[in-house]
């Protein structure tokens, strides 16, 4: 089934079949987003590594240059069909609803957006797209393996620009304590190896549809709590009168303001509860903390250093902490 996505305005399906045509799609999306919007933000970061990619699929820095196109596709679909589900009024997978329910909330600042939306493309799009992929074409994931790593480079080079679009612009002294705290605890190489290990896995299980069933779906509950945590506001949004989380039973009510997000589409079905009585100001980490890198590889590309902080305290939680480790990177095949 080719790849579709909606968009919000018309509501007409247009089809993604190839690398140009998904680039076509994020700038038409973002195009009818504001730019505070947080689904805008991720998309806008999406787009950057997206036509990296595509700019480098003819110059010989992949083995296989149909194989990573193919898997670019299907793994934008995924992307592109939450946003879909959200245009109508469904709810898209797990890991992306906190993204798209608190999309408009005043205290969440650009760079978490890009964050949580990382960690729900990475941890939980990426390797199915894989897996998929491999379905599609007849091959193991192994065969795929290496130009999955030669990707790890192309997100190193674009790297620096990406952290001048999302770090902390007038309110740094404000709010630069608690987002390096959230910065400190994530590495693309942790979380690009995380969701290889999880294609791994899903493979062994292919001749098992209920034990991957069960598995994907442990990982979309499970990247879709870190959305939650990784969205905590931290603004001063975040610390306004009213409920602190604690909604009706089905969970779908409040946010740490109190009442729904406001400023979502008409017809927006997906509201989350915030986690609930937080800290605003998470205790400091080191403060050489960055935007998720793409560093420290062997000369090829072909693995990163998975080696990042021990754990989390603050607004995340000890228990988030090794969650953060393992769910995070730029959105990329």
């Amino acid at each position: 089934m080719p790849d579709t996505a909606v968009d919000r305005t018309t509501a007409v399906v247009v089809e993604a079949r190839t690398v140009e045509q998904v680039v076509g799609r994020l700038r038409e999306i973002g195009a009818g987003l504001p730019p505070a919007d947080g689904v805008g933000v991720f998309n806008r970061l999406y787009l950057t590594v997206t036509e990296a990619v595509r700019d480098r699929l003819d110059g010989g820095r992949f083995a296989d240059p149909s194989a990573v196109a193919e898997l670019d596709v299907v793994f934008a679909g995924r992307y592109l069909r939450a946003v879909a589900a959200d245009a109508v009024g469904q709810e898209p997978p797990a890991c992306w609803r906190p993204l798209f329910a608190l999309r408009a909330h005043p205290g969440v600042h650009p760079l978490q957006f890009a964050l949580a939306g990382m960690a729900a493309h990475i941890q939980h799009d990426l390797p199915l797209a894989v897996v998929d992929t491999c379905r599609r074409r007849g091959c193991e994931p192994s065969d795929v393996e290496p130009d999955y790593h030669r990707i790890d480079r192309v997100l190193a080079e674009v790297e620096t620009a990406v952290r001048e679009q999302l770090m902390p612009g007038p309110d740094l002294l404000e709010r630069a304590e608690p987002l390096t705290h959230l910065l400190g605890a994530w590495s693309v190489g942790a979380a690009r190896e995380g969701a290889w290990g999880t294609v791994e896995a899903l493979w062994e299980l292919r001749h098992l549809p209920g034990a991957a069933r069960a598995l994907a779906t442990a990982l979309d509950g499970s990247v879709g709590l870190l959305g939650r945590v990784l969205l905590l506001p931290l603004g001063p949004g975040g610390r306004q009168g009213g409920r602190h989380g604690g909604g009706p039973e089905d969970g779908r009510s409040t946010g740490a303001a109190g009442g729904r997000i406001s400023g979502q589409a008409p017809g927006h079905r997906t509201p989350v509860t915030a986690p609930a009585a937080a800290p605003a100001t998470p205790p400091a980490t080191a403060t050489g903390a960055r935007l998720p890198e793409a560093r420290n590889r062997t000369a090829d590309g072909a693995g990163p250093d998975a080696a990042g902080p021990a754990g989390t305290t603050g607004a995340a939680g000890a228990g988030a902490g090794q969650a953060q480790l393992e769910c995070s990177g730029l959105p990329s095949a």
